[in-house]
């Protein structure tokens, strides 16, 4: 297939578009930025170029991975948001269907899940995040921004029959995270900690976007949580809220070993788990790298199976 992927300069373009091109699709790469597998600079905002794009190429699937994202607010108005982020993906959806796309994958994220309420803590118990979590309401533009563009894949989908899977992404990107600060100083600490229940690799990342394209005719609409298996039941939310340290130890004896030979810390609560357990059952994505992949790696003294990257900035800063 020919596919148009939006973001391609991007962190998960830049390892999307391999894995395409290595199950035989051809790759159109737009984004704002050049980048190895960008072919067309430009916005996704940016109508005509998108329709051109779709009819030059004959463009069979649309993977649409090109936003700005929660580190954009402070360089970017709402408008702006709403501009790329919105007007950009009905764009994108309208001139799909003008263009008789077999198929279209929405790249979307969990932050739209995480109301203020849950990102304060409040409660006695982890809130357990999966596709049944309501009522939705984002804390800001960007949440607002990508729930709205969901909802446009949505209508688009019931009035015109186009195949569209969304993918609600955790935590994947290698820049510093901003709570960091409640487990350690060490932005590796974080990231280990999140790989139980908020975080993904970009490489699992990308390879849920290849199965969805693959999967999108037979689905109709799916819309999944993506993020990394959780080791957790719902019945250890009221003790991961409590004594989260506990439940770790409970399920990975030597782990706290395997941390303080590192000089990292187990967090005292965490707040909330992503279960992509519907997304295992429907569209067939298991992640590959989880919190006993990075224990393996601990034990073998091997690399860590994710990157970090303070330093890392998103091409669409400069965009």
């Amino acid at each position: 297939m020919n596919v148009l992927l939006t973001g391609s300069s991007g962190w998960l373009g830049r390892h999307l578009a391999p894995l395409l091109q290595a199950d035989g699709h051809r790759v159109v790469g737009l984004d704002v930025a050049p980048g190895a597998y960008t072919e067309i600079l430009g916005g996704v905002d940016d109508r005509a170029l998108v329709g051109r794009v779709m009819r030059q190429h004959r463009i069979d699937a649309v993977v649409h991975a090109a936003a700005l994202h929660q580190p954009n607010i402070e360089h970017h108005s709402r408008q702006r948001f709403i501009d790329v982020n919105v007007s950009g993906t009905l764009a994108l959806l309208e001139e799909a269907v003008a263009a008789n796309v077999d198929r279209f994958v929405f790249t979307s994220t969990t932050s739209l899940m995480i109301s203020a309420a849950i990102r304060a803590g409040q409660g006695e118990a982890a809130a357990w995040i999966d596709e049944t979590l309501t009522p939705l309401a984002p804390r800001n533009i960007y949440g607002a921004t990508k729930l709205a563009a969901e909802r446009l894949c949505r209508l688009i989908h019931d009035d015109h029959g186009l195949p569209i899977v969304v993918l609600r992404t955790s935590r994947f990107f290698p820049e510093e995270d901003d709570q960091a600060h409640r487990i350690s100083e060490a932005g590796e600490n974080s990231k280990a900690i999140e790989l139980l229940h908020r975080r993904l690799t970009v490489e699992d990342a990308a390879d849920a976007h290849r199965i969805a394209l693959a999967k999108a005719p037979e689905l109709g609409f799916g819309l999944f949580v993506i993020s990394a298996p959780t080791p957790f039941v719902r019945a250890d939310a009221p003790a991961l809220k409590r004594d989260a340290a506990a439940v770790i130890a409970r399920l990975f004896p030597d782990a706290s070993e395997l941390f303080t030979r590192r000089g990292w810390t187990f967090p005292e609560s965490i707040d909330r788990v992503y279960d992509a357990a519907l997304a295992e059952r429907l569209l067939g994505f298991r992640g590959k790298t989880d919190f006993a992949a990075l224990l393996d790696a601990l034990r073998h003294q091997r690399p860590l199976p994710f990157v970090h990257d303070p330093s890392y900035i998103s091409p669409q800063w400069t965009g």
